[in-house]
């Protein structure tokens, strides 16, 4: 039997099936680094289902009994299953997947860092360096905060946050924006643009593109609490709620604002860690698993 359907199988549960049962579970919202990293497992096994599928469909030829080519075309260097000269076309499969990937991140990082370095050199001539806050001030009523990560990073306030917030509550926004640079958030969320780019219309996909920057504010929050007070960045985000952020930035308020909001003042319950290192160890193995199965239908094939 051809391993087509099994991998298209699969692929369909971990692309249609997995991401509703993550959205129904409520261990992301006190784990929303770890649920990140599973969101990018289930992405990256989705990834390699569908380049294995076609590998098989390439060659309907190969079967899940020979171990040389299940494992090899596993690792996109099958070639003809009966050992012949044809062309590799796991191997094909996976470069062009992995062309589509590294494509989609680079045009969503570049055109994320162009609106970054013409937003940057607007503060060069507008902005006013202040050593308190850690941060470019500009002159805008609305209350405002947002970061320009990348090689050059900065925090931006506006004046009109300046004056509507305390020292304490513009510490806890300023630490907030720094998690975001800190922990290379802007790569995540071209990563993540890049699958939805790859695969539209997919459930996993839209909802990956959707859960990563909640998480990643709520990863941002979590930081700050750390260092400022709960009342302190509760008070900022409201009072920056409606504030936006130019293209390419990370902002402190925002659309998550009411989400996050309940979160902070209503702290949910720690993770469990056996619960933690489960979902971790889970996370690990989602992208290996297709590649054990196939290796291990393989040693039956021989038995």
């Amino acid at each position: 039997m051809n391993a087509a359907p099994a991998f298209l199988g699969y692929a369909a549960a971990v692309g249609v099936l997995a991401p509703r049962l993550l959205l129904r579970s409520g261990w992301p919202q006190r784990s929303p680094l770890l649920a990140v990293a599973v969101w990018f497992a289930l992405a990256a096994s989705f990834s390699l289902c569908v380049q294995l599928a076609a590998a098989h469909l390439a060659t309907p030829g190969a079967h899940l009994h020979g171990i040389l080519y299940s494992c090899r075309a596993a690792l996109g260097l099958g070639g003809e299953p009966d050992g012949g000269t044809g062309p590799s076309w796991g191997l094909v499969a996976l470069t062009l997947l992995l062309a589509a990937h590294l494509s989609g991140f680079a045009f969503h990082a570049r055109r994320a860092y162009a609106a970054r370095a013409r937003h940057r050199d607007v503060l060069d001539k507008v902005g006013r360096p202040s050593a308190l806050l850690r941060a470019t001030v500009v002159e805008h009523a609305e209350p405002a905060a947002y970061c320009l990560p990348g090689r050059r990073p900065r925090v931006v306030v506006s004046s009109g946050a300046v004056d509507a917030l305390s020292h304490d509550e513009l510490g806890a926004v300023v630490e907030h924006e720094r998690a975001h640079i800190h922990g290379r958030h802007h790569l995540v969320l071209a990563a993540a643009h890049a699958f939805a780019w790859i695969f539209p219309g997919l459930p996993l996909a839209r909802h990956l593109r959707e859960q990563i920057p909640l998480l990643l504010e709520m990863a941002a929050d979590d930081r700050a609490l750390r260092r400022s007070p709960q009342n302190a960045l509760a008070t900022a985000m409201f009072t920056l709620a409606s504030g936006r952020a130019p293209r390419g930035a990370l902002a402190v308020g925002g659309e998550t604002v009411l989400i996050r909001l309940k979160r902070v003042l209503v702290p949910p319950r720690s993770a469990h860690p056996a619960l933690r290192c489960t979902v971790g160890t889970g996370a690990l193995m989602a992208p290996l698993l297709p590649v054990l199965l196939t290796c291990h239908a393989g040693l039956a094939g021989l038995t």
